[in-house]
């Protein structure tokens, strides 16, 4: 029987892409003194590439463009700075979020969040998107000194939870970093469509966070 209910955040809960989006809009505008002489798409299109979807910090990106655009006024650590702190601003959620999240927790459902990433940063994201309340564990990789898709940072979620894996499920856009990994834990890996992967193995595959609750009805079932 299905009691607890685990989430990556990126891709998962929060809408990375679109966020990162409309960050680095803001970022050009805010910062138009130093960076106006590139133009807007150009800056917006190469900081998208350099960041490859989260999995390159933004020390790495920061410099590049720097160098490349021949950025001068501002350093790199000025715009990695002003990552860190507006971020959290432009924060924008997956359709249906809220709903899913309450509607899992009226049937009683213990629910956490496991992501990588640097600590402080995700949580601000967490809390920015209101939704730290929901949840019972949050473990961010940075924090525990490990990461997705390692199987002990599934058992530590587990172990705080107080739930077993078969009594648990993962739910990740990633294919090996959530789903295959936390299969090889033990729960039931639930696949949020991505639209970079294709012919996903998973024990579930789902378009929306509104189709959740139907599945674990069926499971507990």
């Amino acid at each position: 029987m299905i009691k607890a209910v685990l989430f990556d955040l990126d891709g998962t809960l929060l809408n990375r892409d679109k966020s990162v989006e409309k960050f680095i809009e803001q970022q050009y505008e805010r910062l138009n003194k130093w960076v106006g002489h590139i133009p807007k798409e150009k800056y917006m299109t190469r900081f998208i590439e350099l960041d490859n979807r989260g999995y390159v910090w933004k020390d790495r990106v920061y410099r590049q463009l720097v160098s490349e655009f021949s950025i001068t006024g501002v350093t790199w650590e000025d715009l990695l700075q002003d990552y860190i702190s507006e971020c959290k601003n432009n924060c924008v959620p997956f359709d249906h979020l809220f709903s899913t999240l309450e509607e899992l927790r009226s049937r009683n459902l213990t629910l956490g969040i496991i992501t990588n990433g640097k600590g402080q940063f995700q949580l601000d994201n967490i809390k920015a998107l209101r939704i730290e309340k929901y949840f019972e564990a949050i473990l961010i990789s940075e924090w525990e000194g490990m990461k997705k898709p390692d199987p002990q940072i599934f058992k530590r979620a587990l172990d705080q939870l107080n739930f077993l894996p078969e009594e648990s499920i993962f739910v990740g856009d990633h294919p090996v970093n959530d789903v295959k990994a936390a299969r090889n834990a033990g729960m039931k890996g639930i696949w949020k469509k991505d639209s970079q992967w294709n012919h996903v193995e998973a024990d579930f595959i789902i378009d929306d966070l509104a189709e959740l609750p139907l599945i674990i009805q069926k499971l507990i079932k």
